[in-house]
């Protein structure tokens, strides 16, 4: 049984670390500016499809991992500034419609110019093959998945923590117009907010093709989890985004491989759970760090 246990549990943390990311990236826009981004999704796809665009032509998958995501920034902060920001002061339901319309927008976009299709991207040639842990062996490009994730949500939680910048931002998300009135500029401050949750976004995008393949919905087939792993680790607590997409990770792998039919319907139980003993989630704080 352990045989079979060790590798679910560690594609679990796996995909757990995906959702987490993806969720950070949703909780630092809607902790900011009360934006709930449908489409959000949408730009890890589109970061995804720059990243084999970009290898088709020659550039490396190490280029593209970076180039990628910049690229999805920059297109974020436009339709930042465009179309989310003069929704600002409006009640979140306009934002939400206004990008779940550009998500099915972005949909339709991403099939005119790449095809209706999957097309292939998978790993470089040096995280091809399995690597040995020990008491099991596991691909080499998961467990590279697994670095890369963790190193950028240390380098966020020391931006946030230890630069000028970051500690403007989560002073923004206790008191706006205190902030303001000292003299900052709020509007940087959203959108490189905005550009932040998106560069996380397009780092998971690149990686997930990588890993789970790459079509023009893909990006959107994990927006749900982010939202219940939001809803489960609480809102305002990028600590609770981490817990709680370890814990959906986990949930779907374990389930995936005791009770295969449960799997999809699990992340959804142990949010109900979650919720009937704390309302708010498990570290839902007004503020990003709670």
């Amino acid at each position: 049984m352990f045989h079979d246990l060790a590798p679910q549990l560690f594609n679990g943390l796996v995909l757990g670390a995906f959702y987490a990311i993806v969720a950070i990236g949703l909780s630092l826009i809607m902790n900011l500016t009360g934006t709930i981004n449908m489409a959000h999704g949408s730009f890890m796809t589109l970061a995804g499809y720059l990243a084999y665009s970009l290898v088709l032509r020659g550039t490396s998958f190490w280029f593209a991992l970076i180039a990628a995501p910049l690229i999805a920034v920059i297109v974020g902060i436009a339709v930042e500034r465009t179309l989310v920001r003069p929704l600002y002061r409006r009640e979140p339901f306009y934002s939400l419609l206004m990008t779940f319309g550009l998500s099915l927008m972005a949909e339709e976009i991403f099939r005119l110019i790449w095809g209706p299709n999957g097309v292939p991207f998978s790993a470089p040639a040096a995280l091809s093959g399995a690597a040995s842990l020990g008491f099991m062996t596991f691909p080499t490009f998961r467990i590279f998945i697994v670095v890369v994730l963790v190193i950028t949500i240390s380098a966020l939680a020391f931006f946030l923590t230890r630069t000028r910048f970051g500690l403007r931002l989560r002073a923004a998300v206790q008191d706006t117009e205190m902030i303001a009135a000292l003299g900052t500029n709020t509007q940087v401050l959203y959108a490189v907010n905005f550009g932040l949750g998106i560069f996380l976004a397009g780092i998971a995008g690149v990686l997930a093709a990588g890993m789970l393949g790459l079509s023009p919905t893909s990006g959107n087939a994990l927006l749900m989890p982010a939202f219940v792993t939001v809803i489960i680790g609480g809102m305002g607590s990028l600590f609770g985004s981490i817990v709680g997409g370890l814990l959906i990770g986990i949930a779907i792998s374990m389930t995936t491989l005791f009770i295969p039919a449960a799997s999809e319907v699990s992340m959804y139980v142990l949010m109900a759970i979650v919720l009937s003993v704390r309302p708010r989630g498990l570290f839902g704080e007004e503020g990003i760090f709670g």
